[in-house]
């Protein structure tokens, strides 16, 4: 059984993830996500663990649970395949801030500048 593992502590390394998980289990495997840039931790991971009933019981006991001040999130991981399909079917969302491009207004009565650069720049400026 694949888990996904949700917020946690940023300080939180695989071997430390897996220990939390091994009081329910066998696990095959534990990995922190890491980001590839900056080389920090994302906040998740995902839990490989081989029984399914251990599985179920380490997800029962910990999802809300408290691990190292951080709450977590813990819950059976959804194949990728599945979260595609599930994302196509919602409605999109606008996410951002970003307001609609707007062309710059020319006004007819400003003049355009004729010259250019520090020359330009002076002449404007003292007319």
């Amino acid at each position: 059984m694949n888990i996904y593992v949700g917020n946690l502590p940023y300080s939180v390394k695989n071997d430390e993830l897996r220990e939390a998980f091994e009081a329910f289990g066998a696990v095959s495997s534990a990995e922190v996500i890491f980001d590839r840039r900056t080389k920090r931790s994302r906040g998740y991971g995902f839990v490989e663990m081989d029984d399914d009933q251990a599985g179920r019981r380490a997800i029962e006991a910990l999802n809300g649970s408290d691990f190292k001040g951080r709450e977590l999130r813990v819950d059976e991981s959804q194949p990728r395949e599945e979260k595609a399909e599930r994302r196509a079917s919602e409605p999109a969302q606008r996410t951002g801030s970003a307001a609609p491009r707007r062309e710059p207004v020319h006004s007819p009565a400003a003049p355009e500048p004729t010259t250019g650069g520090v020359i330009g720049f002076f002449k404007r400026l003292f007319g």
